[in-house]
């Protein structure tokens, strides 16, 4: 590909946080370093409130000054889709890329890719979290369709995701692309400092839940996992780092009906970007057990700060969490996680995963995606 191009990326990006965030700003990051001339188009709205589960969808965050950031999309007005389909279709960019990860975004973000590809110019790529939900609603699969036959090919990031694609179209170009590396939260600080930070125990053992709390994500099966006799012998402590977005009633239930209250620290509220590092940095280990799962970002932000992982055997986690080499992988089993976490005490072994995870995590560049998505246009 000739280079300096006209790429736009439309999805999330700033004054709005989180996962989807990172990523499209990161991904505008990778094309701008190879000379590419980037514009982000995001959403004034995003989600009506009633429909956010949080307690803010925007960050308090200074703004990236590298970015043509657009704050433009209202994800539940047609007459601004049709306008900003419109726009981009008569700015004529080489590539659009659509990051695409609920059904309830279909007609928003696929009647937008619908315009703009009548200028019979831009090829528009969608990178695919998920085609069906892990939250399943009435209307999703309906959606889905919606959206895959609005553009010209996918980019799956696990090859669960892939087969679900061709449920709905095979004809398509599509190809499987893991998550790469987040590696836009800093850098890695030595493990008794990020305890310090954090005021946590600098000698004890601690293992990671990070991110939003959602019931498919599984905290529920780590809570119980944390009652385990040899658990509490081995005076293991959790640390959970991320934002209710369901009920968290139960999850307290769990921790009081246990007497888990000296074993579990609760950190409850949005983690901004410049404080990722001091969590992942503080831990042994990172623990995803997950119910349902198709990739995780997660994943990608431990590999970036080279640290072991358990995660359960769902959706695409295992393809790039190899068992006994970087962690785990195990049922979606409360005895199989406490196992889990006790052998990886019980056997040292800390140093040699962390070994592996150095070596594994050079598969995850930003250049790799790249290299797919213009692999699917030449196709």
């Amino acid at each position: 590909m000739t280079h300096p191009r006209k790429i736009v990326i439309i999805g999330s990006a700033y004054p709005l946080r989180g996962g989807l965030t990172a990523y499209n700003e990161r991904l505008a990051r990778a094309y701008m370093d190879i000379g590419d001339e980037v514009t982000i188009y995001t959403f004034s709205l995003q989600y009506p409130n009633f429909l956010f589960p949080g307690k803010t969808q925007y960050t308090d965050e200074a703004p990236p000054s590298d970015l043509n950031i657009r704050v433009k999309i209202n994800s539940i007005n047609p007459l601004n889709w049709l306008k900003i389909g419109k726009e981009i279709k008569n700015i004529k960019p080489d590539l659009v890329i659509i990051k695409f990860w609920i059904p309830f975004m279909a007609p928003c973000l696929g009647t937008i890719a619908r315009i703009i590809r009548k200028n019979k110019f831009t090829k528009v790529i969608s990178i695919i979290d998920n085609i069906i939900p892990h939250e399943k609603r009435l209307g999703d699969r309906s959606l889905a369709k919606y959206w895959v036959k609005s553009v010209d090919g996918f980019i799956a990031m696990s090859k669960s995701v892939l087969e679900d694609l061709n449920s709905f179209n095979k004809e398509k170009r599509k190809i499987y692309c893991p998550h790469p590396l987040y590696d836009n939260f800093g850098k890695i600080i030595n493990k008794s400092q990020a305890r310090k930070l954090l005021n946590l125990d600098v000698q004890g053992r601690i293992i990671l839940f990070f991110g939003f709390i959602r019931e498919y994500k599984g905290l529920d099966l780590l809570l119980q996992a944390m009652d385990n006799e040899k658990i509490r012998k081995l005076k293991i402590k959790l640390l959970v780092a991320g934002e209710f977005y369901t009920d968290p009633k139960p999850y307290f239930e769990i921790i009081e009906k246990n007497k888990l209250l000296e074993n579990v620290i609760l950190s409850n509220d949005f983690i901004p970007d410049g404080d990722v590092a001091k969590y992942f940095c503080a831990a042994d280990i990172v623990v995803q057990p997950y119910k349902d799962a198709t990739q995780s970002g997660v994943t990608q932000i431990a590999y970036h700060f080279e640290k072991p992982m358990i995660t359960t055997q769902v959706g695409g986690l295992a393809e790039i969490v190899p068992n006994n080499v970087v962690g785990y992988v195990v049922k979606t089993d409360v005895d199989e996680i406490s196992k889990a976490i006790v052998r990886f005490y019980e056997e040292n072994k800390e140093e040699e995963f962390i070994k592996n995870v150095k070596f594994e995590k050079q598969k995850y560049s930003w250049e790799n995606i790249i290299i797919s998505i213009d692999s699917l246009i030449k196709k």
